[in-house]
């Protein structure tokens, strides 16, 4: 069975989600809820999945980057967006660090802002310390595309999306960015469409 996708514009997608007690993780209800959400997710296809997206207001997310999801990039772009396939996992109740304060943009998408993308700046390196899918505690350390995706599933755990971060001036359909803009380096894009340096 599959999840319906919140969109924009429905509340539980701007509130704080509520922590997990360990009693809940462990709970019947809690481990069907996370393999719907993987069915949900292969089927959309993405790469991350937060509760508060499919209408349930809770510290959990799931995270995979399957190797053929970037079968469509070229050596160069996979290079330098640091990407590498990422096996399921689950995160909950997680508590991010950034590792440094350098700071990377690329398009990014949302499976709650559906077909449309922006340029959106992420810390390249990130420390998560959280529960996984049996209340054991877990540290992820994370850099590249790995670490977007984890910044980008905790912002909707606190009620934030990506527009909220983005490049507003390179906000677009899907449609344009596979047409126009795919193949141009993100600096190019910040060019053409003017965004002001800094």
């Amino acid at each position: 069975m599959l999840l319906k996708l919140v969109q924009a514009g429905e509340a539980i997608l701007r509130q704080k989600a509520r922590e997990l007690a360990p009693v809940e993780i462990s709970s019947e209800r809690i481990r069907q809820l996370i393999q719907l959400m993987h069915q949900t997710l292969l089927d959309a296809p993405g790469v991350g999945l937060a509760a508060p997206q499919i209408g349930e207001s809770i510290q959990l997310a799931i995270i995979e980057d399957l190797p053929e999801y970037s079968r469509n990039l070229t050596a160069q772009q996979i290079g330098d967006r640091e990407r590498q396939p990422v096996p399921f996992h689950v995160i909950i109740n997680p508590k991010l660090t950034p590792a440094g304060e350098a700071k990377v943009e690329f398009f990014e998408g949302c499976l709650s802002v559906n077909n449309f993308t922006a340029l959106v700046p992420r810390y390249g390196r990130v420390r998560v310390e959280c529960l996984d899918e049996n209340a054991k505690p877990r540290t992820i350390e994370a850099s590249g595309w790995y670490a977007r995706i984890l910044q980008h599933e905790i912002d909707h755990l606190n009620g934030t999306l990506y527009v909220d971060r983005m490049v507003s001036r390179t906000f677009m359909s899907l449609e344009n960015y596979t047409r126009r803009w795919k193949e141009v380096a993100e600096r190019e894009v910040r060019t053409e469409l003017g965004v002001t340096p800094g």
